[in-house]
């Protein structure tokens, strides 16, 4: 795991380190998820903070497997989950943040986004939608809606899936001919795997751009599912240890 200081990531690791073995990584995933289950029922009892998980990643970095993974067993009253794809005719009529503020956290709440508002400064980019300049506008915008979020009381944690280019083709390949992965396959999948060293080179920009220490970037190395999942939950845990959420006092009245 490494916030990413140089913004290259063809020399980031996508696999996890020579010295972690997954039997071990994945005992302590469960004893990670375990008070993962309390934190999460202080925040919500608390009823004052937030998180909001940023899942980012190429397609294929296994996004949908890493929620299930990382926040099975935890109250689904406290968790909530929205994916960010292609806009409808009713956000694009707005701002491009407009779709994106109505589903942060509220209070007492986790809100994972998989995929995110970031998704307007890469797809965007890579299909020749907007330009540098327009970029560089929503760049600071994002900076600042950010900032309002903390400031309102939420603690961001921002995840990039680091999955390798031969990574991404083989788990593209599987939802060919994997009967249980064929709902996943999109026509446009093989396509957007050619367009790789594009969505690198953006994904580059948006560290070197939206990256400020209240908020950093987190790589995950993604090419191993346990080794991903170890890395997000154990971030998510230390994050509300920091928070400390309390559950709050009981309120009594004198009887009258």
């Amino acid at each position: 795991m490494k916030t990413p200081a140089a913004y290259n990531l063809l020399k980031v690791s996508s696999r996890a380190p020579h010295n972690v073995h997954k039997e071990e990584v994945e005992r302590e995933l469960r004893r990670i998820r375990q008070d993962l289950v309390e934190l999460q029922e202080r925040l919500y009892a608390e009823n004052r903070r937030s998180v909001l998980v940023v899942l980012q990643g190429m397609d294929a970095s296994g996004k949908d497997g890493l929620i299930r993974r990382v926040f099975s067993g935890i109250n689904p009253q406290g968790v909530r989950v929205d994916a960010f794809k292609e806009p409808t005719d009713e956000e694009l009529s707005h701002d491009f943040l407009w779709r994106i503020h109505r589903k942060t956290p509220g209070h007492g709440m986790i809100q994972v986004f998989n995929r995110s508002h970031y998704e307007d400064v890469l797809v965007t980019r890579v299909d020749n939608i907007i330009d540098d300049e327009e970029a560089q506008r929503r760049f600071e915008a994002i900076n600042a809606f950010e900032t309002l979020l903390q400031q309102a009381g939420t603690t961001i944690l921002k995840f990039y899936l680091h999955v390798s280019e031969k990574e991404q083709r083989e788990r593209l390949d599987e939802r060919i001919n994997d009967p249980s992965k064929q709902w996943k396959y999109d026509a446009s999948d093989q396509g957007k795997a050619s367009q790789w060293p594009q969505y690198r080179a953006m994904y580059e920009d948006v560290f070197a751009h939206c990256n400020p220490p209240t908020c950093p970037w987190i790589l995950v190395p993604s090419d191993q599912n346990w080794y991903k999942a170890y890395v997000v939950a154990s971030t998510l845990r230390h994050a509300l240890l920091e928070m400390n959420p309390q559950y709050p006092k009981a309120k009594t009245e004198r009887p009258k």
